[in-house]
């Protein structure tokens, strides 16, 4: 499966911030088969992040985007509603596993606002934007991803079996 990175990051954006999560996902789908074909470090604007992942999931570049960054209570984060705004179709258990699992290590993982969205056949995921929060997010719900993307991308039908 093909996969790309989308971090949001002003500070990172500017140079003022070195992004430490994009290559951490990088290097986590690396290591479990994916080739990362595109990764972007972008500032937190929300017209601008809607239409990289528009763009990203309608020229069929790949069938996973995973964003980094965004998903807090800060007022320049809008990476869920960036992610909304491009949505055919949202899945919220995926950002809910995430919260759930992250709430076994911090209550803090309640304020999360990651969103979850499916546009054409890519898959949109909203991971936090701390490395430590990535890894353990993104080791929770990659075993099960493979299974979703096969369905969505038609390389299988029968969801029973497995």
């Amino acid at each position: 499966m093909r996969a790309a990175i989308i971090t949001s990051s002003d500070s990172g954006y500017a140079g003022e911030r070195e992004d430490r999560s994009g290559p951490l996902i990088r290097g986590i789908l690396e290591a479990h088969g994916y080739e990362v074909v595109h990764s972007i470090l972008l500032p937190d604007e929300r017209k601008l992040l809607a239409e990289e992942m528009a763009r990203i999931a309608d020229e069929g570049i790949v069938e996973l985007v995973l964003t980094t960054g965004g998903t807090g209570f800060s007022p320049r984060d809008c990476m869920p509603e960036a992610t909304t705004d491009i949505a055919e179709r949202m899945v919220p258990g995926i950002p809910e596993a995430m919260r759930a699992y992250s709430m076994t290590i911090t209550p803090r993982a309640m304020l999360s606002r990651a969103a979850a969205c499916i546009r054409k056949s890519t898959l949109i995921i909203n991971l936090p934007g701390s490395p430590k929060a990535v890894r353990e997010s993104l080791e929770y719900i990659l075993p099960a991803l493979e299974h979703g993307l096969e369905i969505l991308t038609g390389r299988a039908s029968d969801c029973g079996r497995k």
